[in-house]
Parts: C-alpha cells; structure tokens; sequence
C-alpha cells in the first residue's frame, strides 16, 4: 500500500484518526492527516517499537488494526487457518510470559503455543483447558498476580536450547536477508556515472556471507536473488525463515539521513517498551555488533529493540544490521569497498560462532579467526 501521510484525506484517514482517538492520541476523529495526526502517528509509532516517521505504511496499519482490540474485549481462541490477531493477544503472551509460561514469543497473533500455555495455565487454576481465553480465564488471570518481570523464564528456556545444540556450526541453519531489492533499492547514492544502491551493497554482502558460513559447514538460504522482480514483504521473508526452521536470522541493510553526519552501525532485535524481549535474539546483537564495531571501526550506534515484524514473527534468533550510512562520505567510502565488506562479514561470522558459545565459555570480541573455522571443517571432511 502506498504510506499514508501528512495532507491525505479520505476514509482511510477518518479510520486512522478513530483508532487514535480511541488510544487517547488524538482529542477527536476527522478525515484530515495534519500536524496533529502526524505526531499522534509517531506516539503510537514509538510506543510500539516501529519506525517513528509519521508515516501509516503497511506495518504500521497493522499495528493501528491490532490497537483496537484489549484484553478482555473479545474471547480469544486459536483459529485454522486465520488465526486471531490483536494487541490483546499480544498482552496476554506478555502476561503469560511474565508468568513463567512458554508461547514461544510475544508476536500478538494467537498460535498453537498460546492456545497451550493457555490451556496450562487453565489446568493449574482448575479452569477447563480449552485453550481459549474467555471471562472466566481474564477473572483467573487478574486474580493472579505477577510471578517474574522481564521474560526470565524465557531467557532459561532459550538459553538452555542453545545449550543442548553444542557449539558447532556444522550443520546449522543460517537464512541470510538482503534487504530491499526489485523495485525498491533501499537507499540510493549517485557517484558521478555510478549509482549505488542499498539493495546491490547488502546482496554483495550477504553473497560473501553465504560462502564464509557454507566453508564453515552452515546451510545457509538467502531470502532474495540479486535482481528479483519484486521486494519480498518481511512478513514474507520471517514466513521462509520459520518454514525452514532456521537457527540464526540476519537481516541485512545500510542506513540513510539527511545529514550527512550521521554515520555508523545499530543492531536491532525484538523487543517491547515494557521489557518483553527476544534474550538470545538480544544476545546476538550484541555480539552482532561488537564484532562488527571491532573489526570495521565503525561507530558504535549501539543495539536497539524493536518491534517490526522481521524481527516479531521469525522463530529464532533474529537480528536486523544497519552496517553503515550510505549517505554519509566516511561510510559510504567504505562500504564501497570489497575488502571492508569482507572485514564486516567476518564479524558476522564470529558473532555466529560466540553464539552457539556457552556464556561462560565465551571468548573475547574480535579474537575469533573466521579462517581456523574453515580449516576445522577441511580436516573432518579429509577425516571421513
């Protein structure tokens, strides 16, 4: 869809307003996007952890749509083959989680692992375990208060799965995103006849990945080709992650500002402004962007949580890299060059690594050499 912005009008406008008005954003409903409108958009936009442009694209529609629903509104239950989706589900995973409960993650749609935390907690307060969240599971639930704050009980679970797995790359599934390509390029940079593109840098980047991580025994899938038709969705590109059951995800970008002053590299991970966040996914940007901090000297723009759908509905660990600033000339100069973005997948590679790393095993940034992986993996294939 196209963006909704400032100066629209129109139904599509008039619904925006009235969800807004509804979240004490907006002092009354009108069919006119204005100044107003824009900076209740960017509330709403920060509070659930998208881009705050003040824009109404796709994402951010589906968040206003999920917004009008609250827990206790409505019975939730599990649905084949559209299942529920609002913000009151998000809010009862958020509870669940809180509670000690496992739904897999807080992605506001109303899953099989919902449906039987549900039905867990039913059991345990002497309720029928239908699965289904109706009066008499909200009563239980506001009687009830909370057990942990912050996701502690899904920090053990995650952590003690990487765990179990071991710390080898063999054999692990790694999907690779360029991000952009088709007809959206991403940020664009004309050098006199030349025409950089976001979406060309971040295919190169992810390419050199592919074969880093493929000679240390990882599968790796890429989510686009280098010229595709058109640019893939993220709801779409977080779908083929799952359906692969990856292990890690990495979503790959460059960033762009109008002042050419800005520069460096941010990391993102899900997360939400109550505290409810994705522990190894938060984990692996960090280790994400150390490494790459280290190795590049890019500035460090520190890791972020957000709530974007890439980062909401993948199952594994996922992260989104901002690896430079085509728009700015110490960056772009860089990122131009193959042997620099040789240097940032290296980090990648590393950072995957210390990832399958028990936390007390874990070695110091930067001192993983990406060759001696490769060489492990020649001598057990001259081994058998």
């Amino acid at each position: 869809m196209r963006p909704i912005r400032p100066g629209d009008r129109g139904p599509a406008v008039t619904e925006i307003r009235a969800v807004l008005t509804g979240l004490d954003l907006l002092t009354a409903p009108g069919d006119e996007f204005d100044a107003a409108t824009e900076r209740a958009v960017r509330a709403f936009q920060q509070s659930r952890g998208l881009s705050a442009d003040g824009r109404v694209g796709a994402e951010t529609w589906r968040a206003l749509d999920a917004a009008r629903w609250r827990l206790g509104a409505r019975t939730l239950y599990h649905a084949v083959p559209d299942p529920l989706i609002g913000e009151d589900v998000r809010s009862l995973q958020e509870r669940l989680l809180e509670m000690g409960y496992d739904v897999g993650g807080a992605d506001a749609v109303y899953g099989v692992r919902t449906s039987r935390a549900v039905a867990q907690f039913q059991r345990e307060v002497g309720l029928k375990p239908d699965g289904s969240c109706g009066p008499y599971t909200m009563g239980a639930l506001r009687r009830l208060g909370r057990k942990v704050v912050g996701g502690r009980p899904q920090w053990l679970r995650e952590s003690d799965a990487i765990r179990q797995s071991g710390p080898t790359l063999v054999g692990r599934t790694v999907v690779i995103d360029p991000g952009h390509g088709g007809t959206d390029p991403g940020v664009v940079v004309a050098d006199g006849t030349l025409r950089w593109t976001e979406a060309d840098l971040v295919h190169d980047l992810a390419s050199r990945l592919e074969g880093r991580l493929a000679a240390a025994g990882v599968r790796v899938q890429l989510t686009r080709g280098p010229a595709p038709r058109t640019c893939l969705p993220d709801i779409d590109r977080a779908e083929l992650a799952n359906s692969l059951g990856a292990d890690v995800f990495i979503s790959l970008h460059t960033d762009g500002h109008a002042n050419p002053a800005a520069d460096g590299v941010a990391t993102y991970h899900y997360g939400t402004d109550n505290g409810v966040t994705s522990a190894t996914g938060e984990r692996l940007a960090g280790l994400v962007q150390r490494e790459i901090v280290a190795r590049t000297g890019l500035r460090d723009c520190r890791t972020h949580a957000k709530a974007w759908d890439l980062l909401r509905l993948t199952r594994m660990p996922a992260v989104r890299v901002e690896v430079g600033y085509l728009t700015s000339p110490q960056d772009w100069a860089r990122l131009v060059d193959p042997r620099f973005r040789d240097r940032i997948v290296e980090a990648l590679v590393a950072a995957v690594q210390r990832m399958f790393f028990p936390v007390e095993r874990d070695v110091p940034t930067g001192s993983i050499d990406v060759s001696a992986l490769r060489a492990v993996v020649a001598a057990g294939a001259v081994r058998d």
